[in-house]
């Protein structure tokens, strides 16, 4: 994976937290810098991977440990989900 300088302003007391550290590793800052990107699907969970040059799931885990959910659906979502299932599934069942 190549690597490459950037230069971002921030205010100067975030500069000691951009740092990687023993609470915070390199891996983890560059896979909180992607998350946004996550977030708006402007990017893949398996794009970001790729991108920080680990497995998918690595990279799951690393949100998880940091409090982040892979699933970010609420209940009424879920609910839909799981009946679109069910309906999907008795069909099936049937035929």
């Amino acid at each position: 994976m190549a690597l490459v300088d950037v230069s971002i302003k921030v205010p100067m007391e975030m500069e000691v937290y951009l740092k990687p550290s023993a609470q915070v590793t390199e891996l983890e800052r560059n896979a909180l810098l992607l998350y946004p990107y996550i977030l708006k699907q402007t990017i893949s969970h398996g794009r970001a991977a790729e991108i920080l040059g680990i497995r998918k799931n690595d990279l799951i885990d690393i949100y998880d440990k940091l409090g982040f959910s892979y699933l970010d659906l609420i209940m009424d979502d879920l609910d839909a989900e799981l009946n679109a299932y069910r309906s999907v599934k008795s069909k099936g069942a049937m035929a």
